[in-house]
């Protein structure tokens, strides 16, 4: 079955990277299928991609062809669906008195340290944690035709986490988000994806797409809890089903 339903309106070239250690399973080769997020039509591109399980960082949109492995599994929540646990209604409350201001995907310097703040705490050892201010505006700038940026501030305007996201025709992407670690009591990162969940359910879409779950790595494990969730198999998207 192709991953890609046929309605690409464009001729669109196809590239595979070389393989590369997994980021994510010790032990394991990295190889991806990808292509570059351009032209007129990028928004409906990318939303085709996106159901087809890719995507995107920069310009680029990509989809682990990983020989022998498919532990990176495509997941998205069904906005209409979605009831959060209780976990999750403390960490909704946690959070009321925080702003949610959606803008154009522009890096500024305050987004900047708090990012560093959120890498070094969080991925220490990883390549973003030694990203310069201009690594970082081309992450939030590059290829974000149909991209936008949600800020959430507390009440002194402090700003307290940020979520890159493209707006798709069926969905929001979550491309990136991060967040102040200093207060775990808050528990943003949850609370993040819960905002998203509710702005796609304000604009009217069906879908947030949170990336790949993959049930050994502890990094993306976590998205299995946002529950009903919805993954993409060989028969199209159908609920996430977890053996135990």
């Amino acid at each position: 079955m192709s991953v890609i339903d046929g309605t690409l309106g464009r001729l669109q070239h196809f590239y595979r990277s070389g393989p590369l250690p997994c980021p994510y399973i010790a032990g394991r080769v990295e190889r991806k299928l990808f292509t570059r997020l351009n032209g007129g039509d990028a928004r409906a591109l990318n939303t085709t991609l996106s159901q087809a399980g890719f995507r995107r960082s920069h310009d680029i949109v990509y989809r682990p062809v990983c020989p022998g492995c498919r532990a990176c599994v495509p997941v998205r929540i069904p906005v209409a669906r979605f009831v959060p646990g209780r976990s999750m209604r403390r960490a909704w409350a946690a959070n009321l008195d925080l702003g949610r201001r959606s803008a154009l995907p522009v890096g500024t310097d305050e987004q900047f340290a708090l990012f560093l703040r959120y890498q070094r705490h969080r991925h220490g050892d990883s390549d973003m944690a030694r990203m310069s201010r201009a690594d970082y505006g081309s992450m939030i700038e590059e290829g974000s035709g149909s991209a936008a940026l949600i800020e959430f501030r507390d009440a002194k305007g402090e700003l307290r986490a940020a979520a890159l996201v493209d707006v798709l025709e069926d969905g929001l992407s979550a491309v990136y988000s991060f967040y102040d670690p200093d207060v775990p009591q808050r528990s943003l990162g949850t609370y993040v994806i819960l905002a998203l969940v509710e702005e796609a359910r304000l604009r009217g879409l069906d879908h947030v797409y949170l990336g790949y779950w993959i049930e050994q790595s502890q990094k993306m494990a976590y998205k299995a809890r946002f529950q009903p969730l919805e993954s993409l198999t060989d028969n199209g998207w159908m609920p996430l089903e977890i053996e135990g």
